[in-house]
């Protein structure tokens, strides 16, 4: 019987020898993951937690810390990209808004000189109009953007004859295409073709994609409606010499102006638009560049309740 009790004795004695080193384990993990979580906290950096007494189901906590700082740094990473993009769209907003402002301050004052004959003060007048047209397509576009990006722009979708509208759209800029003596290629299937959307956002698509086409193009406009595979497809092609392959990822993009045509007053929203009320619609817009010819193609789904 004694021996029995020395051995339980014994027994128990190992037992708490092992819960105590098991507990000096655990504190010695949790304090190591402290001063880790401590370094992360003051310092920038890529690192992660490091196990230095796997005991129990520390490693499991670990790793799911570690998940969480991924995730952090990740959407830290997303926000800084949104800062940096936010600081970017402002100061192209205010150039964009300055350069036709300063135009109209400069000949403003030059039409209230004495000296200034005047059919020239009606010339600076002209110069006034159009620059102030500009400024409210920059202001209109910035607002229409905004728009559409909080969600406030409420669709009417309609029963559209997509012929009929692109011809209509396309005679709007015939004396844009006039003034530079050129007449674009237009071809419109014979087939009618009906899309479900809303013709003010129709309509501002294939604007956007026409102005894009004369401030970046040279020549060679081809404007086609055709039908493919039960969708209606939009095709509006020119040659460019501002417009290179690197540019079409990001196209679509917000402000973006292609390096070759930053001079060129343009806020860099009119495919963004264009996009952004294709795909609310329904539809499809890519973009494409063969051998100096750009093409933007959109695609709607026929409506078959005809």
């Amino acid at each position: 019987m004694e021996i029995v009790f020395i051995f339980l004795a014994v027994f128990l004695a190992l037992l708490a020898a092992i819960l105590l080193l098991r507990l000096i384990c655990y504190r010695k993990q949790i304090n190591h993951i402290k001063e880790q979580l401590s370094f992360l906290e003051a310092e920038e950096s890529n690192f992660l937690l490091t196990s230095a007494y796997p005991v129990g189901k520390t490693e499991e906590l670990i790793n799911a810390l570690n998940r969480v700082i991924e995730k952090y740094r990740q959407n830290q990473r997303r926000l800084s990209k949104a800062n940096r993009s936010y600081r970017e769209s402002i100061t192209s907003i205010s150039h964009d808004i300055r350069t036709p402002l300063t135009s109209v301050k400069g000949y403003v004052q030059m039409q209230k000189r004495a000296d200034v004959p005047q059919e020239k003060k009606a010339e600076y007048l002209r110069i006034v109009e159009r620059r102030l047209e500009e400024l409210g397509d920059i202001l209109n576009q910035l607002f229409e953007y905004a728009r559409l990006e909080a969600g406030e722009f409420q669709l009417d979708l309609q029963r559209i004859n997509v012929g009929n509208s692109f011809a209509e759209i396309i005679s709007m800029f015939y004396e844009d295409f006039s003034v530079r003596g050129i007449e674009p290629q237009v071809e419109v299937c014979r087939e009618a073709m009906f899309i479900q959307a809303d013709n003010h956002a129709f309509s501002r698509i294939l604007e956007n994609l026409i102005k894009n086409a004369l401030v970046h193009g040279k020549g060679d406009y081809r404007f086609t409606l055709t039908s493919d595979e039960g969708y209606a497809v939009i095709a509006i092609a020119n040659e460019t010499e501002q417009i290179e392959e690197k540019d079409l990822q990001q196209i679509f993009e917000r402000f973006y102006t292609t390096d070759l045509s930053r001079s060129r007053r343009t806020t860099g929203l009119g495919l963004a638009i264009a996009k952004e009320f294709t795909e609310q619609m329904g539809g499809s817009i890519e973009a494409f560049l063969q051998e100096g010819c750009f093409r933007v193609e959109v695609r709607f789904p026929l409506w078959r309740n005809v």
